[in-house]
């Protein structure tokens, strides 16, 4: 069955970009987070060029032949220069989550719509996901299946969130946690039965307030 992933460097403090982030800066000063990338003897057996600890490269390569299409919005398009007109995975198309199409870009408006795109387009292989927005707006939806998170250790201070508000709770279990050289490969399963319970829980503490509130005024 299709999973939908998100698999992003972050920093301690929570940043996958560092201070502005735009194209032609890519990810402004935060370029430390992708060190890891390159700081190793093992070659990715996906993407050419990268060379990676020997723990690295196992979580890295393993995450990156699961992946048979990719949706981003279009901040993560626009500071990434259109991908050079490709995709951020050389095995795996681009669908563009955004209201500005681009021609010639799948794509949707919705992250219900990108999300089925991308599964028409993954060959029945998983979706990754890009960007704090896109991933946010997934996981409110409840179509996030797991996360991973590639903690470097770094306070960058300031730049763009992995994650932004959420309006509930969203619980998830820790699969593994891999240490290596430069970053830490926190992998997470989602549970998405929390995302309806805590929104049924959150209507019932307001429906309880409203009642108190109620009965206290006929005494």
């Amino acid at each position: 069955m299709t999973k939908v992933l998100c698999a992003l460097s972050v920093s301690v403090d929570g940043y996958i970009t560092g201070r502005d982030p735009a194209a032609g800066r890519g990810l402004g000063d935060g370029g430390t987070l992708f060190d890891w990338y390159f700081d190793g003897d093992t070659p990715s057996r996906v993407f050419e060029g990268f060379r990676l600890s020997a723990a690295s490269a196992r979580v890295f390569d393993d995450l990156a032949a699961r992946i048979g299409a990719v949706v981003a919005g279009r901040t993560t398009y626009d500071d990434s220069e259109g991908f050079g007109g490709g995709s951020p995975h050389p095995g795996a198309p681009l669908v563009l989550l955004s209201h500005r199409p681009v021609p010639g870009r799948p794509g949707g408006t919705t992250i219900e719509d990108a999300v089925a795109t991308a599964r028409s387009l993954s060959n029945g292989k998983d979706i990754g996901l890009q960007g704090g927005a896109t991933v946010t707006a997934a996981l409110e939806r409840g179509l996030v299946d797991e996360l991973i998170l590639h903690q470097v250790p770094v306070l960058l201070g300031a730049g763009r969130p992995f994650f932004r508000a959420l309006p509930h709770h969203i619980r998830l279990r820790l699969i593994e946690a891999i240490p290596a050289p430069g970053v830490t490969h926190l992998h997470y399963a989602v549970h998405n039965d929390s995302v309806h319970n805590d929104s049924v829980h959150n209507d019932s503490v307001h429906n309880d307030s409203v009642h108190n509130e109620a009965g206290a005024g006929t005494k």
